[in-house]
């Protein structure tokens, strides 16, 4: 079981988690990357997790404030030799728990099509698509997703 530490983006294992997330992602959207990338910036975000295992931070998420009642998950990853062992789900649901204590009463996130594991891993974890909402309306290759919590 990962030892989970909530903080912000400031923390230098967030930065240099979604570094790694962000190199991924430009090679998965491809020619999409920067349209993406403009939705995902860090400098603000005051809900962080971080997965540690044996002192290694592994995997990472946050939320952002959507609206009054959702919160929109961000930056969710796990580093490839790490997958597979839940920390992804572990990262999730600590991250709902703590929405819910912030007062939100639903979790929303984009991911891109191409992106078969998070598709995944949402599905096991509760998330239902929805119609795309914000700047991803009209966009053909992003999945929305939501639960309530």
């Amino acid at each position: 079981m990962p030892r989970i530490l909530r903080t912000n983006s400031q923390h230098p294992d967030f930065i240099k988690l979604v570094a790694r997330l962000d190199a991924y992602l430009s090679v998965v959207d491809g020619d999409q990357h920067d349209f993406y990338d403009q939705y995902n910036g860090i400098e603000s975000l005051n809900h962080v997790v971080i997965a540690y295992e044996h002192g290694k931070a592994l995997g990472c998420g946050a939320f952002k404030p959507y609206n009054n009642s959702a919160a929109e998950i961000k930056r969710m990853f796990v580093l490839p030799e790490a997958r597979g062992k839940g920390i992804a789900s572990e990262v999730l649901k600590e991250l709902e728990q703590w929405a819910a204590e912030e007062h939100f009463t639903s979790c929303i996130l984009e991911t891109g099509k191409r992106q078969t594991e998070a598709i995944q891993l949402y599905q096991k974890n509760g998330y239902a698509v929805i119609p795309n909402y914000g700047p991803y309306v009209g966009v053909e290759n992003s999945y929305c997703f939501e639960k309530m919590i």
